[in-house]
């Protein structure tokens, strides 16, 4: 088969075709990006605006085949919705959250594994692992059974109750265990190649970052083909962050948003386990392990991402920067927003509006730039 995309290493020259069961690059071990032969035409705006509202109306920038279909569950197009509590607490023009809460199993985890299951299946796989901080386990669990395939979730015992819950509920496998989501890594790793279960931990295949890339893709479109000033995202793995960054750089080679038009993406990590903030203010080009990683934040206690060289160049390229919020103040801020805006918002949500706080109070947010804050997920999850 000959596809409309090939594989190229996020760190050295390799490159691959998108044949088979991808996971990271055999030279470096670092991931691989997607890259796409051509981009679609602007004028294809006009037919995705009547298209249904998932993440799969961007077909033609993703990694699927005209005659195939996707694993979906209707996952994407969450909705922008205006923050005037946010705007009048910090004296700021324009502030809009983007709710991924509203994605089937609850985040925006859904987006990234409807993506790779995808990919995985037509690639040949028939069983699935992942280690998870929550989410991702929860999404897996989902898109594997939606897919007729098993799957097993290496979670950390300090997950919430809820989301552990929902992995069960969802089909998946549980294996609960201590320690954090990088022993988790080495548990799934093993069993993968014990088992030939198919890995699809956080940038070890490459096609979570495209699902997730397609947050970018509905910025723009929501924003009417342009893009926000300023974007906060909470930052564990990264996919998120780096397929917005991706999307952006597509988007602008290929004439749909203004050449000049620009999002300053800014990192969110928690005190407690901020690897990407440490870096950035040392002026590094990789992140080292976080030691004792401790967090209320599950989905942002990930102490060593694997692209962590990535989220530095994604931040370094848009203008953007890393901030670190303390727990009482990402759980202050969660608490408010669903008293004030009626969001239940996860801690990691939290951490975004804490987050613009802290650049506000810096002068690095002004009143003038039009900003998106990421609600990563529900809060009720987590209680």
């Amino acid at each position: 088969m000959t596809y409309h995309w090939t594989l190229e290493c996020s760190s050295c020259d390799e490159r691959h075709d998108a044949s088979g069961l991808p996971t990271v690059c055999p030279a470096c071990g670092m991931p691989w990006l997607v890259r796409y032969r051509h981009h679609p035409s602007p004028d294809l705006r006009d037919a995705i605006a009547r298209r249904g509202p998932t993440m799969w109306r961007y077909r033609e920038w993703l990694p699927i085949q005209p005659d195939e279909e996707p694993v979906s569950l209707g996952e994407g197009m969450t909705p922008l919705v205006r923050a005037a509590s946010i705007e009048q607490d910090l004296g700021l023009d324009e502030v809009w959250i983007k709710d991924e809460s509203q994605n089937p199993t609850g985040s925006f985890k859904a987006r990234g594994m409807s993506a790779a299951i995808t990919r995985a299946t037509l690639g040949g796989a028939t069983a699935f692992t992942v280690p998870t901080a929550g989410n991702a386990g929860v999404a897996l669990s989902a898109y594997a059974t939606r897919a007729g395939c098993p799957a097993r979730i290496f979670a950390p015992r300090t997950t919430p109750p809820r989301l552990l819950e929902q992995m069960d509920v969802h089909g998946g496998e549980l294996i609960a265990q201590d320690g954090h989501i990088g022993d988790c890594g080495k548990a799934s790793r093993a069993y993968a190649r014990d088992a030939g279960a198919f890995d699809v931990s956080t940038l070890r295949e490459p096609y979570r970052i495209e699902g997730k890339k397609t947050l970018g893709l509905e910025l723009a479109e929501q924003f009417g083909w342009d893009l926000p000033e300023v974007i906060i995202y909470p930052t564990g793995g990264g996919t998120g962050l780096i397929g917005m960054w991706k999307a952006f750089d597509e988007l602008r080679a290929a004439g749909w948003i203004p050449a000049g038009s620009n999002a300053r993406l800014f990192s969110v990590q928690s005190t407690g386990c901020a690897p990407v903030v440490r870096a950035f203010e040392a002026d590094r080009d990789r992140t080292e392990a976080w030691e004792d990683p401790v967090t209320v934040a599950s989905g942002l206690r990930v102490p060593a991402p694997l692209g962590g060289g990535l989220i530095l160049r994604g931040l370094r390229e848009t203008g953007g920067c890393a901030v670190a919020v303390t727990d009482t103040a990402l759980e202050q801020s969660q608490k408010r927003l669903a008293a004030a805006e009626g969001i239940d918002m996860c801690p990691e949500g939290g951490a975004s509006v804490a987050a613009l706080t802290e650049l506000v109070r810096r002068g690095i947010v002004e009143r003038r730039h039009r900003t998106v804050l990421f609600n990563t997920g529900a809060g009720w999850l987590y209680r």
